[in-house]
């Protein structure tokens, strides 16, 4: 694991958890099950989109192919750490003042760009080579297609929070008693990008898993 990454486990509740406490609300009692969630999400094509990769057949026999699985691990390891150290770089440019919040909305703003484009790019290398191994790895690369284009709309609205929480957090601490208000503050932001990173790659493992999985011998 490399450090400053949530736990892969949790990293989907980390990000709205914190999410949550920068809002102040309390926290959620009972969650409905991932299968009702997801029923509620899902919008009617992409229900039968993704029910019919589910039943798909079996697909023409594929030749497997034998790369190791080290290239797809490389790849997943300098994406990831490219993006913790655009992260942990820090906004750009220097604010105005120490009320200025402009250079971490757009920090913030230049983080999630980078973020969607490098992971959905890695995303896509991972299913073509999903697809590449065998005819179960090519319907599980179809699977998660159908789900990476039915939730993109549920994605957008959790992280269109995160600028928006971000900044009425350093509107409450700036406002607030604590002189050391500004070090706080840029300790969350990196925290809740990291938060946000490690939920991006969530599918990115997935992938990696099924991929170690079909290359147990």
């Amino acid at each position: 694991m490399q450090h400053g990454l949530p736990d892969p486990g949790v990293a989907g509740s980390e990000l709205t958890r914190f999410l949550a406490r920068l809002a102040e609300a309390p926290a959620a009692s009972a969650r409905p099950a991932f299968s009702e969630r997801l029923g509620q999400w899902l919008s009617w094509t992409g229900a039968i989109s993704l029910s019919a990769a589910l039943n798909a057949g079996a697909a023409s026999p594929t030749p497997r192919v034998t790369r190791p699985l080290g290239h797809e691990e490389a790849d997943f390891q300098r994406v990831r750490a490219a993006l913790q150290a655009s992260i942990d770089a820090g906004p750009d440019e220097p604010a105005s003042s120490p009320t200025d919040f402009g250079p971490h909305r757009r920090h913030c703003a230049a983080r999630q760009h980078a973020m969607q484009e490098a992971v959905g790019a890695l995303r896509q290398r991972l299913r073509e080579a999903l697809a590449q191994r065998s005819a179960g790895g090519a319907r599980l690369a179809a699977i998660d297609a159908v789900l990476d284009g039915a939730l993109a709309a549920q994605e957008r609205s959790l992280l269109g929070l995160v600028p928006l929480r971000l900044q009425a957090h350093f509107e409450r601490l700036r406002r607030g008693a604590d002189p050391h208000w500004a070090d706080r503050f840029r300790a969350d932001r990196d925290h809740l990008l990291r938060a946000e990173l490690a939920h991006r790659l969530l599918p990115v493992q997935g992938l990696l898993d099924a991929l170690r999985t079909l290359d147990t011998p």
